[in-house]
């Protein structure tokens, strides 16, 4: 009974965090469109402080928005450089801050547009 009444609180305390990453993301989207970069790395620092504390993962739609090298918010054109690499059938996108480059793969549009 207790090992129930645990998973149960676990799952509670999961959905609760889940919900404080979504608003720490939409909180670093509207410092990040208001200039303040500063405050935006700090919300998504947060964020992941919190996954790592109850094991999640990062939702995929957030995974894209900062590096995965240095955790700052990537805004293109400020603090990334967005590229179309149609050969390799990816998109590449730097960090400026460290100079790292991000890939990711489209294959699933050119299936897609392969089908029509």
């Amino acid at each position: 009974m207790l090992k129930k009444l645990r998973r149960k609180q676990k799952n509670d305390q999961r959905k609760i965090a889940a919900e404080r990453i979504s608003i720490l993301f939409k909180l670093a989207d509207e410092a990040a469109i208001c200039k303040n970069l500063k405050d935006a790395d700090h919300y998504i620092n947060e964020a992941r402080k919190i996954a790592m504390k109850f094991n999640m993962r990062i939702p995929k739609g957030y995974r894209g928005r900062f590096c995965k090298y240095c955790y700052r918010y990537l805004l293109p054109s400020t603090t990334s450089r967005v590229r179309i690499n149609s050969q390799q059938h990816r998109v590449e996108v730097k960090c400026l801050e460290c100079n790292r480059v991000i890939f990711y793969p489209f294959i699933r549009e050119i299936k897609e547009r392969g089908k029509k």
